[in-house]
């Protein structure tokens, strides 16, 4: 008489062949476009979906241990962790960053493994081909991720000296023949903005007709880049950019007729074709940032207040206001050394 075997107990779903439950859930994507899952096991399966499910809500709670991270994965933590608080252009400027300068030798180390000698070195590296600024600005995103997922680590370096920058501030005779060349143009009226204003590219490129009341124009808004490279109106970084400026009659006079987008290029149009006017007239070059630079030495040498000049220019602090002011004065300086000198080199030739 046959016997009959008795057909193996089929499993249940997520059931391990030691007869317990394993739940995944999604963790990260790795740089290599990997994705990795934490697993959960439990004598039932409610128990291994209660344990996942406390894991994931606490998931960004929870700081991943440095030997779990290299510098690389914890930059890109951070940056995930920030992008809520972030405007457009700072995440832009990290993404590029981490692309290009965490890639190397540095970005492979594991975070246990980082010391003040190899953070110096990839400084020095950096510092071999980049500005300081540009150095301080990468390490600045490198401290802000050891500081999040590596606190205990305690990095001593030095960073390349600040370059004091060689720049131009315009006066009243340069920006006059600037506007005379540029006039019924769009680039007139981003110019006239900007010098009597003194507004930002990204704040002139996001101006609407709804911000004209009167005599005044309401600064709320800028044109930045987002991560995908693509410009996106938001308001600006801080709430002193915010604000509400008189502007000179005939200024507001050629912004009342226009409608919808007072000045119809991007930051990067402005910029381009400042650049392209400016090469055509017989003046000292200059950024379009400058006109900036040069309607606060203006205010300043007339006795506006520096209080006034802040809030009209929306700086947050005096630093960078003040610098113009000494970059005006090494400038009117050097004017007044050569004609010192000279006066003393007539005599002596007499």
């Amino acid at each position: 008489m046959e016997r009959k075997t008795k057909s193996p107990k089929k499993r249940k779903k997520n059931q391990l062949p030691s007869g317990n439950y394993r739940v995944q859930v999604y963790d990260y994507t790795d740089e290599a476009g990997k994705k990795h899952y934490r697993s959960f096991t439990a004598p039932s399966k409610k128990l291994a979906q209660l344990a996942a499910a406390e894991w994931e809500a606490n998931k960004e709670k929870r700081q991943s241990l440095p030997e779990d991270l290299t510098v690389c994965e914890a930059v890109s933590r951070y940056m995930d962790v920030k992008s809520g608080v972030l405007s457009p252009s700072t995440i832009r400027a990290y993404t590029s960053m981490k692309k290009h300068y965490f890639n190397g030798t540095l970005g492979r180390l594991q975070l246990a493994d980082v010391r003040s000698q190899d953070v110096q070195l990839w400084i020095s590296d950096l510092a071999a081909h980049l500005s300081p600024k540009t150095v301080k600005n990468a390490y600045g995103l490198l401290s802000a991720a050891l500081d999040m997922f590596a606190p205990e680590l305690h990095i001593k370096v030095t960073l390349p000296q600040k370059q004091k920058p060689s720049l131009y501030c315009p006066n009243d005779q340069d920006v006059h023949l600037l506007l005379e060349h540029i006039k019924g143009t769009e680039l007139e009226l981003a110019v006239l903005l900007a010098a009597f204003g003194p507004l930002r590219r990204g704040e002139i490129s996001a101006l609407t007709d709804k911000d004209l009341s009167g005599n005044h124009i309401t600064v709320r808004h800028s044109m930045v880049r987002n991560p995908d490279n693509e410009w996106v109106i938001k308001p600006p970084k801080t709430t002193d950019s915010v604000r509400s400026i008189e502007l000179p009659v005939f200024v507001i006079e050629k912004l009342q007729k226009r409608k919808g987008q007072l000045v119809r290029m991007n930051p990067d149009n402005i910029s381009s074709r400042f650049r392209k006017a400016l090469s055509q007239l017989d003046i000292p070059y200059f950024r379009f940032h400058d006109l900036r630079h040069y309607s606060a030495s203006i205010m300043h040498s007339i006795g506006v207040p520096d209080q006034y000049i802040l809030q009209r220019g929306g700086w947050t602090t005096d630093g960078v206001m003040k610098s113009v002011y000494r970059n005006v004065i090494d400038l009117e300086a050097a004017k007044q050394n050569k004609k010192i000198n000279d006066h003393f080199t007539s005599i002596k030739s007499v």
